[in-house]
């Protein structure tokens, strides 16, 4: 998915680490979102909660937008046109809806609910995403990976992988990316995360053993929820620093609660953000805008989209150069 502000806030992100005050009863901080509006004159509205002045990055998770549910019947939906990519990996997982993804890669595919869609554009890709006319309800997440210095030139690739339900204490949990609950996603990344989907039972309390090495934030689509005894309302995100061994999930509701669960160990390196760059520095992304709009090979080409525009031109950048937006305490 592409970041379509038309002034995107240049963000440089590094990692502010934290850790649990316990391992057994970790510390939540509560991470909030922001709406951002996604397309053209109807555009959905996302609600973003990475990156941000409270938090740039969870593990290498550096992007989270989530939106939905979404009545797209009448006009509207996920229209994005051909817009590039450098030094990340896109994930794209849905609740419910489909959307068609073609990249300058050849490849066409559609995202799915519970599916798992992974793009790794490394030294550049471009790719488009439209809602499919069978859709009409669409609500979902979309995610970016931080590829570190030594991968983030890595070759254009595209990942599909369909993850089994497992059943765990009153909760059906589907691993799109790395280890949890005994099951494992055999889907490549290049630092440890973990990604999944998790749908609690009314009244379920569920205790997840997780990695104290991880940070973890865990993203509420359908709750309230409370995660190790802190209330996290919808649309929002509980964060927890690393060293917790334990995540205690409970839906105090007659409905069921869904969650999805991001963690990684703590990214060490300075990136900058801005628009559908990740980079180093203010130069690099430059050069990067530079080669976009001279439709440079380095991102390729998209066959088969059909739209106006045919590729999403990139925003002016700012008349300073990108600087660093610190996190409190820094």
């Amino acid at each position: 998915m592409s970041n379509v502000e038309t002034d995107p806030v240049e963000t440089r992100c590094r990692a502010r680490v934290e850790s649990a005050d316990s391992p057994d009863h970790p510390a939540v901080e509560i991470v909030t979102s922001r709406e951002v509006p996604l397309g053209g004159p109807r555009a959905m509205q996302v609600r973003r909660t990475l990156p941000q002045r409270a938090r740039s990055l969870i593990g290498a998770w550096c992007f989270a937008d989530h939106y939905g549910p979404e009545d797209v019947r009448d006009g509207g939906g996920m229209v994005v046109p051909p817009h590039p990519h450098t030094g990340l990996q896109t994930v794209s997982w849905l609740f419910s809806g489909e959307v068609e993804h073609r990249d300058s890669s050849g490849v066409r595919a559609l995202v799915e609910p519970g599916e798992l869609n992974l793009m790794t554009g490394g030294y550049g890709i471009c790719h488009s995403e439209v809602s499919t006319p069978a859709t009409s309800v669409l609500h979902g997440v979309q995610l970016w990976v931080a590829l570190p210095d030594a991968h983030r030139d890595a070759p254009r690739d595209f990942q599909h992988h369909v993850p089994d339900v497992v059943h765990h204490d009153g909760a059906a949990i589907r691993v799109f990316l790395g280890s949890l609950a005994g099951t494992s996603a055999p889907v490549r990344t290049f630092t440890p995360l973990v990604g999944a989907e998790i749908t609690l039972k009314p009244d379920a309390v569920v205790e997840l053993d997780v990695d104290p090495a991880f940070e973890h934030g865990v993203l509420v689509d359908k709750g309230p929820i409370s995660v190790s005894g802190t209330p996290v309302a919808p649309a929002t995100l509980g964060y927890v620093g690393v060293g917790a061994t334990c995540l205690r999930l409970a839906n105090p509701a007659v409905e069921p609660a869904r969650v999805v669960l991001l963690g990684g160990e703590p990214f060490d390196e300075d990136i900058v953000m801005w628009w559908n760059f990740v980079g180093r520095s203010h130069d690099e992304i430059v050069r990067f805008r530079e080669a976009w709009q001279q439709e440079a090979e380095q991102f390729g080409r998209v066959d088969g989209y059909v739209g106006d525009p045919m590729r999403l031109p990139a925003p002016a950048l700012p008349t300073t150069r990108l600087r660093p937006r610190r996190s409190p305490g820094r």
